[in-house]
């Protein structure tokens, strides 16, 4: 979404430009975006349902207040602490001239927005009729917890699905246990790529469904799917 890779989608193009590039027109664009896909998630999903968003640091604002303004509750940040985006790059074409010098911070994590469509009630009453509400503990001691330390995807996943945005089981697991409080309802998936997602949702004994609009990742999706689920992390 933010930053597509120079090959991609069997097209080979030139390095995509610098986010702070972007204009105020593909802001708006994706502000567009965001707001059809709350509106329709928020139709769909039953009060007090989750849904967590990767974005990253440079253009989380313009997703998460798109899902605020369509009336769901931001509940915090999911922060994925792995190094994506590439940052602190000196000045380009000065990097002689200003060797000491970095553009941007070298970007070591990733946001994923947290917001909760408004409950039912109280959480225990909303708990009680639509299994959501809250999230799964860890343990009885243990809650779920806002900053994950994440690697990339590991080569052996990377073979099951070579997606060029593969997100790792030992994370995916870690989220779709929490979005199910209970274990009991749906995880949806509505990009859903090489099946990643799923997959976690099967490893973890929970009910999923994937939706992709591309022919070529929903084919691999099928086949990634059941040999992610089994996936030592």
């Amino acid at each position: 979404m933010w930053r597509i890779p120079p090959s991609f989608d069997g097209c080979h193009r030139s390095p995509v430009p610098r986010f702070t590039v972007l204009s105020e027109r593909e802001h708006h664009t994706l502000r567009v975006f965001f707001s059809n896909l709350s509106k329709q998630l928020k139709r769909v999903l039953v009060p007090g349902a989750h849904v967590t968003i990767a974005t990253n640091p440079l253009v989380s604002h313009l997703v998460y207040e798109s899902f605020v303004s369509e009336g769901f509750e931001k509940r915090g940040e999911i922060i994925r602490l792995v190094q994506t985006l590439r940052g602190g790059d000196r000045p380009k074409n000065a990097e002689a001239e200003f060797p000491m010098v970095s553009v941007m911070p070298r970007s070591c994590w990733e946001p994923w927005g947290l917001f909760r469509k408004p409950c039912q009630g109280r959480v225990q009453d909303n708990l009680r009729k639509w299994k959501t509400g809250g999230l799964r503990r860890i343990s009885s001691d243990e809650p779920f917890r806002d900053v994950i330390y994440s690697s990339v995807a590991r080569n052996g996943e990377r073979s099951i699905a070579p997606h060029p945005s593969l997100k790792p089981q030992h994370f995916l697991r870690q989220l779709v246990k929490a979005a199910l409080p209970l274990e009991e309802g749906i995880i949806l998936d509505p990009f859903m790529g090489s099946g990643s997602t799923v997959a976690a949702a099967t490893a973890c004994g929970l009910e999923s469904i994937g939706i992709e609009s591309s022919s070529e990742y929903f084919k691999m999706a099928c086949e990634a799917i059941p040999q992610l689920a089994t996936f030592k992390c």
